[in-house]
């Protein structure tokens, strides 16, 4: 099954990871600006480069903002849980795992991934149902998707079971809990994420072992899923560095 990444940063950073790339669409005409290198490392890996008129582009990208080209690859591969906690014990550090509850907004996914490799996190958990896929993010995360590993489980509930058998400590991201600053959030750590809508479920959250909130000054008292989480994991990044 192939799939396509649409625009200059996600294409680069898709070659740069190494990812099979099967072949990459190009504006015709004179290559100028991000264009070069692109076209510069897909050459040096061997990528096919077929030059197209725009309107071709255009209708590949289905109203995306695709900025002269469009590249070919196969549908991105899942992890398992433990792929992720390996990934840490080979690091020599504790677990920083990212669980999100039921996201189905592509943009939060993908910021959600990108802050992820930002800080540091060893990888980033979804749902099989009910949650926006990696192939929809690809664009919105900004080449994160090619570095931060991604595990799709059945449960997330019984995945956090697993976790806290494993030693993590969990912690959910709610407006009604302990405030962030006051819990540590230091050692193999688990970070959950609740949907736009609807946030945590209820059987999630009451596995959880402690319920983290922002503190807020203004007269809006909620935060958009991705930047909770993004001030979250930094907050998270803070105290591991201490």
């Amino acid at each position: 099954m192939n799939d396509k990444i649409i625009g200059r940063n996600p294409v680069l950073e898709a070659i740069r990871s190494g990812r099979s790339v099967d072949k990459i669409l190009v504006k015709k005409g004179k290559y100028e600006g991000s264009i070069v290198p692109i076209i510069k490392k897909a050459k040096d890996a061997g990528i096919i480069i077929q030059e197209v008129e725009r309107a071709k582009l255009d209708q590949i990208a289905e109203g995306e903002n695709h900025q002269g080209v469009i590249a070919y690859v196969s549908a991105y591969d899942y992890v398992s849980v433990k792929d992720i906690l390996d990934k840490a014990r080979e690091k020599n550090e504790p677990p920083f795992v990212i669980i999100c509850d039921k996201i189905t907004d592509p943009h939060n996914l993908g910021a959600i991934l990108r802050t992820a490799n930002c800080v540091g996190a060893h990888g980033v958990i979804i749902p099989k149902r009910n949650s926006v896929g990696l192939n929809s993010v690809a664009k919105t995360s900004a080449g994160a998707v090619e570095y931060t590993p991604v595990a799709k489980v059945t449960n997330i509930a019984n995945t956090i079971d697993s976790l806290k058998d494993e030693g993590l400590w969990i912690a959910a991201a709610d407006m009604d809990g302990q405030e962030m600053y006051d819990i540590d959030l230091k050692g193999s750590l688990g970070l959950v994420i609740g949907s736009e809508g609807e946030g945590i479920s209820r059987l999630v959250r009451e596995k959880c072992d402690f319920i983290a909130s922002i503190p807020m000054a203004g007269e809006i008292n909620s935060l958009n899923a991705s930047v909770a989480a993004g001030v979250l994991m930094y907050e998270a990044l803070r105290q591991r560095r201490k």
